[in-house]
């Protein structure tokens, strides 16, 4: 079973930056491509950005493409999302996820596993 922990989520003013974390049990986590999602109140859990099991690949979503950056530590077993210029629009619920082995392409997959969530808040 794999477990998927986020954290650092938070309450920040528009303009403000917040890192969020995930950790990943399991020795198989550098195998596989992860991603974070969101969900705001009301709206549908979307895509918001992908990165590859070496890290040398990613993709994002247009609304916060140039604001946020995903990274890994594959020896942490650990997927990060730097969030800059924050806008209240980006508040919502986000979701560390992994992309199943057999699925091709970083661009909004359909994940195995879900984190449990973490919010963030974006006050203007």
């Amino acid at each position: 079973q794999v477990q998927l922990i986020e954290s650092g989520g938070g309450l920040v003013q528009a303009g403000g930056s917040l890192r969020l974390s995930c950790a990943a049990s399991g020795r198989t986590f550098s195998s596989y491509a992860m991603g974070w999602f969101r969900q705001a109140p009301g709206k549908e859990r979307e895509f918001v950005a992908a990165i590859s099991w070496s890290g040398g690949s990613t993709y994002y979503a247009d609304s916060v493409k140039g604001r946020f950056t995903i990274s890994r530590d594959n020896a942490k077993n650990t997927v990060y999302l730097q969030m800059n210029s924050l806008k209240p629009e980006d508040t919502a619920v986000y979701y560390c996820a992994r992309r199943p082995r057999k699925t091709q392409g970083l661009a909004g997959f359909t994940p195995d596993y879900w984190g449990q969530g973490t919010q963030v808040t974006v006050s203007s």
